[in-house]
């Protein structure tokens, strides 16, 4: 296999970190680079391990600022971009909306410019499903690639139109692309805002965990290492112009997972506290992969297997979150969920 660029975008994330760890583990013969601007999700510590690597390289940029991404596509000539970097918290959209037009929708519109520039031979775009909107409680309905668009906050808006522009410079110039879209990720290295870790997080140090509404919402959870595995098939034999929709069919409420982990934990349900629901709160997401499964990918986690790794593994790296949940992170906890 012939030695390619990889330009893998907020490669300091939750996804895309895992994803660079993913492509140095199997593409040893590639050259990875990390940009990122090292916001409050992000963070290179789950990168220590391969920092030394001759093959490994990380940048600290914005993905909005032209003047710094133009010259770094033409100083690299990157073969591959995969980009994952984006503001990516529903509750964060809600409060501040116009950092996420800036980071999704402006942030990738200069990417594609300096992608086409250099003539890339694959742009790989990762959405979410949220831009689909919401399904209903039908067990038998789900998002295929072919669903319209009806996004309900504004984090998703902001990908939705991240997602047409990806469209348009296919159809436009021709541009090589693929959009990926993704159920509920979960695994390694979450940001402990999100519910998973989060709960994990309180759990373990016996303190309430907060659940929107009822805790009725349903979402289909999608274990990292799986995503990972489908990025680089759509990577490497997507078809151009094509978006595939990829999700682990492990549909759980969210009432469901916070009393698995509670259970897994050894703790008591009375640690769980209903808060008021989030506006716009989605019913459900659900994901029909089928044609991501044609192409060749099949998730090797099923939910249970995968929570009881995410688990253990928070357990077992209680330096790397213990230090996030202090200091700006509490300030923001208390701000939004209205109790500590």
């Amino acid at each position: 296999m012939t030695k390619k660029k990889v330009l893998v975008t907020g490669g300091a994330g939750f996804i895309g970190g895992n994803f660079v760890q993913y492509m140095i583990n199997n593409y040893p013969q590639y050259e990875i680079y990390n940009v990122d601007l090292l916001t409050y999700a992000g963070d290179l510590m789950k990168h220590h391990n391969v920092e030394n690597y001759e093959n490994y390289h990380f940048i600290k940029a914005d993905i909005a600022d032209r003047d710094k991404i133009m010259p770094l596509f033409e100083k690299e000539k990157f073969d591959y971009v995969v980009h994952f970097a984006a503001e990516s918290h529903v509750d964060r959209s809600i409060a501040d909306p116009e950092i996420f037009v800036r980071t999704n929708v402006l942030g990738t519109q200069v990417l594609l410019d300096a992608a086409k520039q250099i003539n890339v031979l694959k742009f790989v775009h990762v959405s979410t499903d949220e831009v689909y909107g919401e399904l209903d409680f039908d067990p038998t309905t789900f998002f295929t690639e072919e669903t319209p668009l009806q996004p309900n906050s504004p984090y998703s808006a902001s990908k939705a139109a991240s997602d047409f522009l990806v469209r348009a410079y296919h159809e436009t110039y021709g541009m090589p692309v693929n959009i990926t879209r993704c159920s509920n990720n979960y695994g390694p290295f979450h940001f402990p805002e999100k519910l998973i870790p989060l709960t994990i997080s309180r759990v373990l140090n016996n303190q309430k965990v907060p659940v929107y509404g009822d805790g009725k919402n349903i979402r289909d959870w999608l274990h990292v290492i799986d995503h990972c595995a489908a990025i680089d098939l759509v990577l490497h034999e997507g078809v151009d112009g094509n978006v595939y929709n990829i999700g682990g069919h492990n549909e759980r409420t969210n009432l469901e997972v916070v009393r698995t982990i509670i259970s897994a934990l050894g703790k008591s349900e009375s640690l769980i506290e209903f808060v008021e629901d989030r506006l716009g709160h989605d019913k459900r997401y659900a994901i029909d992969p089928t044609k991501l499964e044609k192409l060749g990918w099949k998730p090797t986690y099923t939910f249970e297997t995968g929570i009881e790794q995410t688990i253990q593994w928070y357990l077992d790296n209680k330096d790397w979150w213990e230090q996030i949940i202090s200091g700006e992170y509490q300030t923001y906890f208390q701000k939004h969920y209205s109790f500590n």
